[in-house]
């Protein structure tokens, strides 16, 4: 797809950029389809974060780092959910996914109950194999592996005009793992087959997704290097550190240096580093906050795959997901065997946590703050609320 056609194609779309605090009124809001934008105050989103987070009680803290998942597209049923569990985040999946985008943008807004504060509305919108939106048509990782960066920065641009467009804040959308074999479950989801070349493309996509979602790279330390499917067990390598940061690690080193705002902790181990799959190992944490130099939101991979992998230390999914904040994540996600009533108890596991010295206040408030300061920042600058329900998306 020419650069030209999808430029102008995201005007049509009405693609938002983003504001800066210095460029919000404070006293400002917009009407933005069916939700009201509150702007953020001119003392900064991250200190208005921190102040906001210190008001909380224990249990609202504890439920904003919290991104949990039904399968419906009632909207009564959704915002029940979310009025009832208190979470800070909802993922949808296929099963929330209904047949035109104004049904979709009914669904996102039962789910947004405060437009000052929505929550991190998330979506796997990589294109090609993992597409939740069926009218997303632009190129997959497959064909872009083998186009030049700018497509990929094209491609990426006007899949998260399509997200936004949907009401939608949050894209989990870019592969950065690298492989250059056919035969690994990663192989048509990567955007390159070398880690120069994968890192160059995860650059693009990121840059080309900045205006209207929020980037989401994964999945960290990458599987290129670890063998087998971390939806069927946990894949490891025994790769050190040092080769991995001349390798897998480039391309998130670039995803990072791009100002990609959230990174995906894999449930894969690279056992020379750490035995611990990454989601739950404080020495990755480490390495992508003090190496890499990542500034952003921590989230996990779904932790119902550490359930379904068979290993009987992960059988627990409140100890799972106590053991990845304790990590270092800020925001845990729950998808496989979610009901209703998950949320609630992983909410419930995590108060428990901090009142018996298990989890550490000051790492739950901090985790609660960056998650703060997104959602206040999607509000200030309308991402994910819908900027132009009525304009025609590109062809």
């Amino acid at each position: 797809m020419a650069a030209a056609t999808v430029a102008l194609g995201l005007v049509a779309i009405g693609v938002m950029p983003s504001a800066s605090a210095e460029e919000v009124d404070p006293s400002s809001s917009a009407e933005v389809g069916a939700v009201r934008v509150e702007a953020a105050a001119e003392d900064g989103v991250h200190d208005q974060a921190v102040r906001a987070v210190a008001a909380m009680s224990l249990r609202e803290r504890a439920a904003s780092v919290v991104m949990g998942h039904i399968p419906t597209t009632d909207t009564a049923a959704l915002r029940d959910y979310m009025a009832s569990s208190g979470i800070g985040g909802f993922i949808l999946m296929g099963a929330n996914i209904p047949g035109s985008e104004s049904a979709l943008r009914d669904v996102t807004t039962a789910l947004t109950l405060d437009p000052a504060l929505p929550p991190l509305i998330a979506i796997d919108q990589e294109g090609g194999d993992v597409s939740r939106l069926p009218w997303d048509g632009f190129p997959s990782s497959l064909e872009l592996k083998d186009a030049p960066p700018a497509a990929a920065q094209d491609a990426f641009a006007a899949r998260a005009a399509l997200v936004q467009r949907g009401g939608i804040g949050v894209n989990f959308g870019i592969v950065a793992d690298e492989t250059d074999d056919p035969g690994s479950f990663i192989y048509r989801r990567s955007l390159g087959t070398t880690p120069d070349a994968a890192a160059e493309r995860v650059a693009a996509a990121v840059a080309g997704e900045g205006g209207a979602a929020m980037s989401t790279l994964k999945h960290f330390p990458g599987h290129g290097a670890a063998p087998g499917d971390s939806h069927e067990g946990i894949p490891s390598t025994d790769m050190s550190k040092d080769q991995w940061a001349g390798s897998d690690g480039v391309p998130f080193a670039a995803g990072i240096d791009a100002d990609a705002p959230l990174l995906m902790f894999g449930h894969l181990a690279y056992t020379a580093v750490d035995a611990a799959p990454a989601s739950l190992s404080p020495e990755w944490h480490r390495i992508a906050r003090e190496d890499l130099g990542f500034e952003g939101i921590a989230v996990t991979d779904d932790l119902g795959m550490l359930e379904a992998s068979g290993d009987p230390r992960y059988r627990d999914p409140v100890a799972n997901a106590v053991a990845a904040l304790s990590a270092g994540n800020d925001l845990v996600l729950g998808v496989m065997f979610s009901d209703a009533r998950s949320a609630t108890r992983i909410v419930d596991g995590i108060v428990a946590a901090v009142e018996s010295g298990t989890l550490p206040a000051e790492r739950l408030d901090e985790a609660a703050a960056r998650v703060q300061a997104m959602r206040m920042s999607l509000a200030a600058d309308g991402r994910g609320l819908v900027p132009c329900a009525d304009c025609q998306p590109a062809d």
